[in-house]
C-alpha cells in the first residue's frame, strides 16, 4: 500500500478523486431527465404534473356553478364535460394525468397523458394526434399508437366513464 500525500488544504488524493466521481454521477443521474427532477419552476402547470407525485386538482374541473356529482362505477371524480371533448380531437388534463379524445361523435376515449418516451406530459392534442412537447412524439387518438417517433410504445388506455353529458375516470 502506499501512503497518498495530502493535497493542499489537507484532502487525500484518493478523497478529492472520490468527490469528483461522485459529483459526475450525480450530475449524469440528473441528466437522465428521471421523473423526479424539477427542471420546471415550480407553480407552472407542468411542473406539478412531471413531479413523480400524486396530484390532487384543488379546483372543480366543472365550470363554477356547474360542479357534477357525475362519478363512474368505481366512484371516479368527474373529468370533464363532454362538450369539452371535439371531435377529432381532445383534451389533456395534465393534473389528472390523462387525456380524453372523441375520435368521432359520441366515441370518447382516454388515455395516459405520460409520453412513453421519456415520460413528459404530453402537451395538445391536434390534427388526429396526441402531441407531446419533449422529443415530438405523436399518437393516435383513436387507439394511442404511435404515429411519429421516437416513441416505440402506445400511451396506455385509460378506463373513463360517460354519463350524460359527464366524463369521469373509473
Amino acid at each position: 500500500m502506499t501512503h497518498m500525500s495530502p493535497a493542499p488544504g489537507g484532502a487525500s488524493r484518493r478523497t478529492v478523486v472520490a468527490a469528483v466521481g461522485a459529483t459526475g454521477l450525480a450530475a449524469a443521474l440528473a441528466a437522465c431527465g428521471g421523473s423526479d427532477d424539477k427542471a420546471t419552476p415550480p407553480g407552472t402547470p407542468d411542473a406539478d404534473a412531471t413531479s413523480g407525485t400524486a396530484q390532487q386538482p384543488s379546483q372543480p374541473t366543472s365550470p363554477p356553478g356547474q360542479e357534477s356529482s357525475a362519478a363512474g362505477p368505481t366512484g371516479g371524480r368527474a373529468l370533464a364535460r363532454t362538450s369539452e371533448i371535439p371531435v377529432g380531437g381532445g383534451k389533456v388534463f395534465a393534473d389528472r394525468r390523462v387525456v380524453v379524445t372523441q375520435p368521432s361523435r359520441g366515441e370518447f376515449k382516454a388515455f395516459s397523458a405520460i409520453c412513453t418516451h421519456q415520460k413528459c406530459v404530453v402537451k395538445d392534442v391536434s390534427d388526429g394526434t396526441i402531441n407531446c412537447p419533449c422529443h415530438g412524439s405523436k399518437f393516435s387518438i383513436e387507439d394511442g399508437g404511435v404515429r411519429h417517433d421516437p416513441a416505440k410504445l402506445p400511451l396506455p388506455e385509460m378506463k373513463i366513464s360517460v354519463r350524460g353529458d359527464s366524463i369521469g375516470l373509473g
